[in-house]
């Protein structure tokens, strides 16, 4: 599973609390309603009301104290339902004492207490599908985070032996500076290769975080690791030495929470990206429905203007260096198409079409990316992405910037920091890549839901008004 598709379990506690608690407070009034309808459209008493309330108060505090959204590993299913159990009954005794200390009148004495119970049933059918839903999120590796170990260690035994303990991570790979003195294994864990072969291995877009376990107190070769892997997108974590297993899995949880105090990239923030997926799922359902009629007329337009199919599909760089296939309708003869764009577009280039021309100036030929967008692979704002191997000149475009991958820290967009500020078309010249780097790095750092909404009310303007870009 890429990392992009990973999801926070705690992101998922706050939703399986405000279900909950919705649904608690939607039975509360639901009771209070058909009470009232029975009684002949008289209001139950002031002091049943209370008893309800105090039970509904009780129970959410009482569920989050029992851990009821914990959802342990290894805990089975009818253990976690007794602990949503044990939460109503001490929420029942609460509206017990309420209901004693202020007793409701002849007519309704044990209502409140009688309807509180009957909610019971609900919650723990609630929890029995959260429990599955998180059961299934494990299976898949949605929940579970995937590390590579850089330091075949004492250390990074430690980490492996909590990880297989607690289940918390998975632990893919161990790169090794020093080969020779390397086990091919650690606990079954490969040892893949050295760190260069880390900076390029096909497995990082499946990496949440890069752990160096070599000790702590080897401050120069710490500081030699992070300085040759601060190129990579991933963020970098020191597994500081550890004795007792439990320091061992304390600090496997913390790797899973990414709590440990990163050495590069800027921390993650749960609740901002899940306000960006929801921007992109709105603006990316609103711009396709929208835009539907306008793709139609440019499908056809490309099909009658040149023999080949309509739409052009390129392997471009991802979130975390991941490899996905990219959408534009088809805006060059499709004999001279170039994939690996080992040609970057110019001025009158002669493989571009006369619709081509058309669409690749108004960035028509992008609107497919939309889907690329609700597939979640990218983003309707960040940096663009660039296709594998792109070359500036003879030379590979990455390898001209030493954070050219600071870029593939969020997904890319289809528009941009960069694409509003003068920085589209070609990068055909080191100093134009420079330039878009230190863009699309700038964006990465600032990123808000303010600026991502200034960013796309910018881009038409910006598009419209740029008649010198080169597309």
């Amino acid at each position: 599973m890429p990392a992009r598709a990973r999801i926070e379990a705690r992101s998922l506690a706050r939703a399986f609390r405000g279900v909950d608690a919705l649904t608690a407070a939607g039975f509360c009034i639901a009771i209070f309603v058909v009470q009232s309808h029975r009684s002949g459209g008289a209001l139950l008493t002031l002091n049943a009301s209370a008893a309800l309330a105090a039970g509904f108060v009780a129970l959410l505090l009482s569920l989050r104290a029992l851990d009821a959204y914990v959802f342990a590993r290894r805990e089975p299913l009818p253990r976690h339902l007794l602990r949503v159990l044990a939460a109503f009954g001490a929420a029942a005794t609460v509206v017990l004492a309420v209901n004693t200390a202020w007793p409701a009148l002849p007519t309704n004495k044990s209502f409140p207490v009688l309807a509180f119970m009957g909610l019971a049933p609900v919650v723990m059918a609630l929890h029995v599908g959260w429990w599955g839903l998180i059961a299934q999120g494990r299976r898949q590796g949605r929940l579970t985070p995937n590390i590579v170990v850089v330091g075949a260690t004492a250390n990074a035994q430690h980490l492996i032996e909590a990880a297989l303990r607690t289940g918390e991570v998975n632990v893919l790979g161990i790169f090794d500076d020093r080969l020779d003195r390397a086990p091919e294994n650690l606990l079954g864990v490969p040892v893949l290769g050295d760190t260069s072969a880390l900076i390029d291995h096909r497995v990082m877009p499946y990496v949440d975080r890069v752990v160096i376990t070599v000790t702590s107190t080897a401050q120069d070769r710490v500081r030699q690791l992070v300085d040759k892997l601060g190129v990579l997108p991933n963020p970098i974590s020191l597994f500081v030495d550890v004795g007792r297993d439990a320091d061992s899995d304390a600090a496997i949880s913390r790797i899973a929470d990414a709590a440990l105090a990163d050495l590069s990239s800027a921390p993650t923030n749960a609740r901002k990206a899940l306000i960006k997926r929801i921007q992109d799922l709105v603006v990316g359902i609103g711009g396709l429905i929208v835009a539907a009629p306008v793709m139609a007329i440019v499908a056809v337009a490309v099909r009658l203007d040149s023999p080949g199919p309509i739409f052009f599909r390129q392997r471009r760089h991802g979130f975390n260096n991941e490899e996905i296939l990219v959408w534009k309708f088809r805006s060059m003869r499709h004999e001279m198409a170039d994939a690996r764009a080992a040609r970057q577009i110019s001025a009158n280039d002669d493989r571009v079409t006369k619709v081509g021309k058309f669409i690749r100036k108004t960035s028509l030929d992008e609107l497919p990316q939309l889907f690329n967008v609700l597939r979640g692979e990218m983003s309707i704002v960040g940096p663009r992405p660039h296709a594998v191997g792109m070359k500036t000149g003879d030379v590979e475009s990455a390898k001209l910037v030493e954070q050219y991958a600071h870029r593939h820290r969020m997904k890319p967009g289809v528009t941009g920091w960069a694409a509003i500020n003068g920085s589209r078309g070609p990068v055909d010249t080191p100093e134009l890549v420079r330039e878009r780097v230190a863009l699309d790095v700038d964006y990465i750092e600032r990123q808000s839901f303010w600026l991502d909404v200034y960013i796309i009310a910018m881009t038409i303007p910006c598009l419209l008004g740029d008649r010198s870009a080169v597309r």
